[in-house]
């Protein structure tokens, strides 16, 4: 069992054993001092470090010693690293040699919301709070990593782990994924940008091949690890479980190519939890923390000790018998020391807070401003509180657990309130009653486990009590169990589960006026659309998601989410389904995403399908007019700025904000394109009747497409269009321009 460090305990083995190192051996100080943390400095310590380190430390430095920690150097002052899961919290604390809860009583923190709430809020100061909020739990736990970003691009609404990532466009997610990053290491806890990459799915997740072409690669997957590393400086990056054109992406000539060398990533790889497959590959492709490949570290056997992991002991023997270079270990070693150097040996390091009040302030912030209002007919929302009227809540999601389940990113939070909840504390005067209407079972990854209630006699209860209630308000969606949304495996099915549809019908037929809480992180089929009034797309909220749903319900606060991925109308229309079974999920071996760089609204947009909702698509209880737009010239070089500026009007009765989002299309190419592809946004806040001025800039380079011909960027001469509007099927502004 791991017992936490102290800062005192730290500086005193520190200092003990730099005392005894000097006099003893006249080795540099481990140890620096506030004022020193320069670059040079640090790197120099790092040299003297490696000179003096063992063959068989260096090795050991490379692979983890339990679930979640990596060795140190007692001898030297070097400390272990310790990692947690995320994205949107610190996982509780976990056994040492166990996937089990360590029992702890001190590790409860704030679950902050899921990263698709997060993208909703296209607020990217919003990301950075919510960032920096996280990375003081992670502090105060005592971490060194935590285990996210997520940003692997949506592709498919069956992903179980969609609900972790930021959404279908690389620009959106680039764009929130930075300041999240930049606000996390200001905690010094690094975090880990994952899972690099192409890991678009859970199913088969560990072995599937995936072969996409460059441009798709370099155009939609890749570019928001990009800006983690060159604009986040993001310190730690994960490895995915699949492979790419053959090769484990965990270990694979992308890592050291793309990542290390094009980019100029200066952090730690670390393996994704038994990602590994090669000691050779491993060695040469870029992994340098290798973790989880054992489970069995301490346990009764030792086949799969920690000292049998690729990059532990038949690591060492291939350096010592000349097959693997001894720089291939220092180079792993210098970019782990880079990572303690910025972590827990940072002297500019705070302690870290949990559970504050602000931390639980801004979750509840992201949280509302996430919400995305996908219908509102006869302003059926925001609903009143009013003396006389009963509100029937019904569905198993008004009160299930949703920090529970969904895999490594589960939660132990100290609190979390349930819609139920916040909207009984929030309707002081309307009547709220509640009941299930259906069970779906515990949250596990067991899917043969039954419901313990009788769903007959759940269903016929909710009809009863919708028959006697003046408004219903439906609480359902998925869940965090297998086959939903979860890590581990994909959804099976496109439609609601549970029989949720069936009995949406069936409380249609007794009150009309029905409205839905939809939590998901997924899309769904939305057969049932037309039996409801009003439907808001609430995500999973984490632990104040009762308060801003009911916040959104009531009118409290006035919805502002965007979606960040758009909603098929039938699951084929979505391009990665549309191919058949070799483009999702593939055949048991190989995959090959066909529809290229047409993903999500770049597809739908193409080929003029329609989908349920946009991409970019929300509500707002206020109405919004966009005008006046222009761009600052009519043609423009390479290095050139588009500046698009616009005036953005509240004509409704509250205050509101509304996401202007900017589009560029470049027609009659002479490579395939999309239609148009989001290149800027901005989020403006308006009181009721005013107007303001803002503008959008887009480097003119950033037009370019990925060239395969010479394996890099182009820059397209000709004519351009500028799309303004605020989703990506509701353009009120399109401009000519021309880059020459």
């Amino acid at each position: 069992m791991r017992v936490p460090f102290k800062k005192n305990i730290i500086v005193f083995i520190l200092c003990l054993n730099i005392t005894c190192i000097l006099a003893q051996n006249k080795i540099p100080k481990i140890q620096v001092e506030k004022g020193e943390a320069t670059t040079a400095f640090i790197e120099a310590k790092i040299d003297s470090i490696i000179a003096v380190l063992t063959l068989e430390e260096k090795v050991a430095m490379t692979h983890a010693q339990s679930k979640f920690s990596t060795k140190g150097v007692a001898r030297l002052g070097i400390p272990e690293v310790w990692m947690s899961d995320g994205p949107h919290g610190v996982r509780e604390e976990i056994s040492w040699d166990a996937w089990e809860n360590a029992g702890w009583s001190n590790d409860s923190i704030t679950a902050f919301p899921a990263l698709t709430c997060l993208a909703a809020t296209f607020n990217p100061e919003l990301a950075n709070k919510y960032g920096y909020n996280l990375g003081e739990e992670a502090r105060y736990r005592e971490k060194d990593v935590l285990l996210g970003p997520g940003v692997n691009i949506y592709r498919t609404p069956f992903n179980g782990r969609n609900f972790e990532y930021l959404g279908e466009d690389p620009f959106l997610a680039s764009t929130m994924v930075v300041p999240y990053i930049k606000g996390i290491q200001e905690n010094g806890i690094a975090a880990c940008v994952k899972h690099f990459a192409l890991n678009n799915q859970e199913h088969w997740r560990d072995k599937i091949n995936v072969e996409v072409s460059d441009r798709a690669l370099h155009e939609i997957y890749l570019p928001a690890f990009k800006a983690a590393v060159q604009k986040g400086n993001v310190w730690a990056l994960m490895g995915a479980y699949n492979k790419f054109r053959g090769q484990y992406t965990t270990h694979n000539k992308i890592l050291h190519k793309i990542l290390k060398t094009d980019w100029g990533f200066d952090g730690v790889v670390i393996s994704d939890w038994s990602s590994v497959h090669s000691t050779k590959e491993a060695a040469l492709y870029g992994v340098d923390m290798e973790m989880g490949t054992g489970t069995d570290g301490l346990g009764t056997t030792t086949s799969n000790h920690y000292e049998h992991y690729y990059l532990a002991t038949p690591f060492l023997k291939a350096i010592k018998n000349g097959e693997l270079s001894e720089d291939l270990v220092n180079d792993k070693v210098r970019r782990i020391l880079r990572l303690i150097y910025r972590t827990n040996l940072n002297p500019d390091r705070g302690l870290g807070k949990l559970n504050t009040k602000q931390h639980h302030k801004v979750a509840r912030e992201v949280a509302a401003e996430g919400i995305v209002l996908l219908k509102n007919q006869d302003n059926f929302f925001p609903i009143q509180d009013k003396e006389g009227i009963t509100i029937a809540v019904i569905g198993e999601n008004a009160t299930r657990n949703m920090t529970q389940g969904g895999g490594s990113s589960q939660l132990k939070p100290l609190f979390e309130i349930s819609p139920l909840q916040g909207l009984k504390e929030r309707y002081k005067h309307a009547k709220i009653i509640h009941t299930m209407g259906y069970e779906s079972g515990p949250s596990v990854y067991d899917a043969t486990i039954p419901a313990a209630l009788n769903q007959d006699s759940l269903y016929v209860k909710a009809i009863e009590v919708a028959k006697k209630a003046d408004i219903v308000l439906f609480a359902g969606g998925l869940n965090k169990s297998y086959h939903q949304d979860s890590e581990g495996d994909d959804r099976e099915n496109f439609a609601l589960p549970y029989g949720q549809e069936k009995l949406i019908n069936s409380i249609y037929e007794v009150n009309k006026n029905l409205g839905f809480l939809l939590l998901t992180g997924n899309a769904v089929g939305m057969n049932w659309l037309p039996k409801t009034k009003g439907v808001i797309q609430t995500w999973y909220l984490g632990s104040m998601a009762g308060y801003a749903i009911a916040d959104v319900v009531s009118g409290d606060v006035n919805p502002s989410g965007k979606l960040p991925f758009s909603f098929p109308k039938e699951l084929n229309d979505n391009a990665a389904h549309s191919f058949g079974e070799i483009s999702y999920p593939g055949n048991g071996v190989d995959q090959e995403y066909k529809e290229d760089i047409f993903v999500g609204y770049r597809w739908f947009d193409t080929k003029k399908i329609e989908p349920q909702y946009a991409f970019g698509y929300g509500l707002s209880y206020s109405n919004f007019t966009i005008s006046d737009v222009k761009i600052n010239q009519a043609k423009f070089n390479k290095n050139d700025k588009i500046k698009v500026t616009f005036n953005v009007t509240n004509t409704g009765d509250r205050e509101g904000a509304e996401v202007v989002q900017v589009y560029v299309g470049k027609p009659k190419s002479k490579v395939k394109r999309a239609l148009k592809e989001l290149k800027g946004f901005a989020k403006i806040s308006l009181d009721k009747g005013t107007e303001k001025t803002a503008s959008v800039t887009i480097n003119a380079s950033d037009l370019a497409y990925y060239n395969t011909e010479i394996s890099d960027w182009s820059l397209e001469k000709g004519t351009y269009y500028l799309y303004v509007g605020n989703a990506s099927n509701n353009i009120k502004k399109k401009i000519k321009f021309i880059i020459y």
